[in-house]
């Protein structure tokens, strides 16, 4: 495979993925840049006829692919792994064009693809000495012995979206492989471009044909996948609305799923904090990916001991942050992803400025970008806990700001929320630390830091947030069924018939 091919906008890969073939979609979607408001080009939209077609190359290929032993598709993983590494920075360039996010962050995400492949080829080689565990803990008496098989669940329908397109589609094939199991990939319809050509380093590394399908379209596709019935497992990040729909969905069948939905995440600032630190990582979780990620910790909690003098700094900081097209040297934020979410996030600021909501910094497009889905970030301050901008994700560079006298009262505001997939909690007491970290009711807590997320650690939130967990051994479990044996290792008889010998 050639490197041009993934940079080069006019012989990008825009074929179906399914069955180790490129397909051709009479019916095409546009792909447009966020920053231009172009169109970049047109992906395929996968058939009903294409989609049991992938469903189907997957289940014939689920036999021979969930047998191998764990080492040799670890050697698949690993060299996914390496293309992705010698492919960063074109993938990159793509990634940022499609989606919108600054290239140095997309460059991250690339980084982190690459990563997580290599995690999980350790696990997978790690499950072969896994296999047919002893289970030593029986009652005595001596007649059986028991031991464990780990087994992959069967095939996956994967389900992703448009905030990280390739990394989360990388945080459920690279598991979901791993256990052996075959999949089908839906990347959103708004950022499909780096999932296609994905295609390319699946084809070049040998996977089997049918133990990775690609196919890209609107919600539609999504929803048929969810209900095919030859589908054991859905996995799925988005919103709270379509992860309903899919768990329904899901029930039908009794399918297995695993969904990572929403949030509005709090992050608690305590007066004994490092100021100048705390800030920068306030900013940092909230605004980064351009405000666009289910744990922006975007409610703010300050103690009201050092609230005008952290929000002064929060603030000048904030109107520091240099806006502007993604590819351009020095640019923290990039555009709003569509024109949907644009206009989704401005009519949340526009209801702020009729509420009577203090617009402490930004709230508008930058006047020097007059194209493209731009937001300045935005910090509001001067609403009540029922204000909709406290309480609702708004998906966009937009943080809310409120004060706190007591530690009882944060952890209170903090855990007052239908979601619960993150926190942060700022301040230089260990064991205020430990406290707040106790009683804050979600799934990741960052202490003195936001956003840090790692291959080895397990992610998934509490309440409304979703169900299960991506990332970490917890992660791995996900595509894994348990398998009790027992075995009856004695001449004793059973002795409950009194059957005779013969």
């Amino acid at each position: 495979m050639s490197s041009a091919n993934l940079v080069d906008i006019n012989n990008l890969q825009l074929k179906l993925y399914i069955g180790g073939k490129f397909v051709e979609a009479p019916l095409r979607l546009p792909v447009v840049d966020p920053a231009t408001e172009e169109v970049i080009v047109h992906a395929p939209a996968a058939s009903e006829s294409h989609i049991n077609q992938a469903v189907e190359a997957a289940r014939a290929v689920f036999p021979y692919w969930s047998t191998l032993d764990g080492a040799s598709r670890a050697k698949h993983l690993d060299a996914i792994a390496e293309a992705v590494k010698r492919l960063k920075p074109q993938l990159a360039e793509l990634e940022s064009r499609d989606s919108g996010k600054p290239l140095a962050e997309a460059m991250w995400d690339m980084d982190d693809v690459s990563g997580t492949f290599t995690y999980y080829a350790g696990l997978a080689r790690e499950l072969d000495g896994k296999q047919y565990e002893a289970v030593t803990d029986l009652p005595p008496g001596g007649d059986f012995t028991a031991s464990l098989r780990y087994e992959a669940v069967g095939v996956v329908a994967a389900i992703v979206p448009w905030n990280y397109p390739l990394l989360m589609a990388t945080w459920k094939l690279a598991p979901a492989l791993a256990a052996g199991c075959s999949i089908v990939l839906k990347p959103s319809e708004v950022t499909p471009l780096t999932a296609l050509q994905f295609a390319l380093i699946v084809e070049e590394v040998g996977l089997p044909a049918g133990v990775i399908n690609i196919l890209t379209g609107g919600p539609e596709t999504g929803a048929i996948l969810s209900n095919h019935q030859d589908v054991d497992k859905i996995t799925f990040t988005g919103s709270v609305p379509t992860g309903v729909k899919i768990m329904t969905a899901a029930a039908k069948g009794i399918k297995n799923v695993t969904l990572e939905l929403g949030g509005k995440s709090p992050a608690i600032v305590f007066d004994s904090c490092d100021l100048a630190r705390t800030v920068e990582w306030v900013m940092f979780g909230c605004f980064w990916t351009n405000g666009q990620i289910c744990s922006a910790t975007s409610r703010l909690l300050v103690q009201e001991t050092i609230y005008d003098k952290f929000m002064a700094k929060l603030v000048d900081e904030t109107n520091k942050i240099q806006v502007g097209n993604p590819l351009a040297e020095g640019v923290k934020m990039g555009p709003i992803v569509n024109k949907v979410q644009f206009d989704k996030v401005m009519g949340f600021l526009e209801r702020a400025r009729v509420e009577g909501i203090n617009f402490a910094a930004g709230g508008d497009r930058p006047t020097d970008c007059p194209r493209g889905y731009y937001v300045r970030p935005t910090v509001l301050t001067g609403m009540r806990p029922t204000a909709e901008v406290w309480s609702t994700e708004i998906f966009g560079p937009v943080l809310s700001v409120m004060a706190f006298s007591t530690e009882d009262e944060a952890i209170r505001m903090a855990n007052d929320t239908e979601y619960g997939l993150a926190g942060a909690v700022f301040s230089g007491v260990e064991a205020q630390l430990k406290r707040v970290t106790e009683q804050l009711r979600c799934g990741c807590v960052w202490r003195n830091c936001s956003q840090p997320c790692f291959s080895q650690l397990p992610w998934g939130g509490w309440k409304r947030s979703g169900i299960g967990r991506d990332l970490g051994r917890e992660g791995f479990k996900a595509y894994l069924e348990t398998k009790q044996i027992v075995t009856h290792v004695t001449e004793n008889a059973l002795g409950w018939y009194n059957v005779a010998k013969l």
